[in-house]
């Protein structure tokens, strides 16, 4: 299915990733022209594929020697990257998630990389397609996968999840202040007839969600925490991270693109301590010297322009964060701890974060 998809901040998420001089700020409308004296080396990732807007954005501006590993979980996406490969070279294909990203760049035999695209959440044709179940606006299977060939559907794990595990999903991961009516409202309900549609859900939570934000469905928040709770998404975003800052080479760049407040957060705090690691100790008696040294250097954050969002309504809530690696050398440790919060389990109560040193 051919479905269209504009890409967001597709000029500015290149350019943050390439352009020495990039530094944060509302997107431009047009791209700055490259010619070839200019084009880079080099190894890149797009970690969500999707589409490939951003890919071939990318590709338009690096050098014929350039390598570029593209992953994504949906095989429809992957069957569109393929066809890229065969007409590009450069182009590597990876079915898989990019927390994935440190096995397959062995798998390659690739070291480093020079820059790394992530651009998350779902993607247009995913929520156009009433075969994917992800929008209570098409009626279609309750799926919600994003890679359709592995794991339980939403249908599946509505039918068998327990009523508490169900409140706090829909809690935790869709902010929702009637969780628990929803989650009793579908136990009540499955015990007559199952929920197998889009429609079936987002009529059952209609009844329950009495009021919302204007012009927003009651069923949003409920539809974005199963998407989230069923891909893994957030646990997912902190390996990726992770793993992108243990493989980005000294002066190489990480740009993300989030729609949410929840994926935004991570990436947000994951910049910001890796910036800046020695905030903690900052009033204690450490000699400058023994203070940890940053491992990225924040280069700050895009907006869609007017115009964008004018053009295309999905790009609103979008913002692009875009961070350099320093040549400081990282502390596995200190990573670590980072993955152990921050993402709390549906359930469980943020805990603290301590900011710790980054780096060796």
């Amino acid at each position: 299915m051919n479905l269209s998809h504009r890409p967001v901040l597709l000029e500015s998420a290149v350019n943050a990733l390439l352009d020495p001089s990039f530094s944060g700020r509302r997107a431009k409308k047009t791209a700055t022209a490259v010619t070839p004296s200019t084009r880079l080396q080099g190894v890149y990732v797009d970690g969500t594929f999707g589409r490939g807007g951003h890919s071939r954005q990318l590709l338009s501006q690096l050098d014929s020697g350039a390598r570029l590993l593209v992953f994504d979980k949906d095989p429809e996406a992957i069957a569109q990257a393929r066809q890229l490969a065969e007409q590009d070279k450069r182009v590597q294909v990876v079915h898989d998630s990019f927390a994935a990203l440190e096995r397959h760049l062995d798998e390659f035999r690739l070291g480093q990389v020079d820059g790394v695209l992530l651009d998350l959440g779902i993607s247009s044709p995913q929520v156009d397609d009433a075969s994917r179940g992800f929008s209570f606006m098409r009626d279609g299977p309750l799926d919600m996968r994003m890679d359709t060939t592995r794991g339980l559907t939403a249908a599946q794990w509505l039918a068998q999840a327990s009523q508490e595990e169900i409140k706090e999903v829909i809690a935790h991961y869709g902010e929702e202040r009637f969780a628990f009516q929803i989650a009793a409202a579908i136990v009540n309900r499955r015990e007559s007839r199952p929920l197998q549609t889009t429609h079936d859900l987002a009529e059952l939570v209609a009844t329950v969600v009495r009021t919302r934000e204007k012009g927003q469905h009651p069923a949003t928040r409920t539809f974005q925490a199963l998407r989230i709770h069923l891909n893994e998404e957030l646990a997912q975003l902190a390996h990726g991270l992770a793993a992108i800052l243990k493989r980005l080479a000294p002066g190489g760049r990480l740009a993300v693109i989030s729609f949410h407040s929840l994926e935004d957060r991570i990436v947000k705090q994951f910049i910001a301590q890796a910036a800046k690691p020695g905030q903690a100790q900052a009033r204690l008696p450490v000699p400058e010297k023994d203070m940890p040294q940053p491992v990225l250097t924040a280069l700050g954050r895009v907006f869609p322009s007017a115009e964008e969002i004018a053009a295309n309504p999905r790009a609103r809530s979008a913002v692009l964060r875009v961070a350099q690696r320093t040549d400081a050398p990282l502390l596995s440790e200190a990573l670590a701890h980072w993955l152990e919060t921050a993402v709390p389990k549906p359930g469980q109560k943020q805990r603290h974060r301590r900011r710790g040193a980054w780096h060796g």
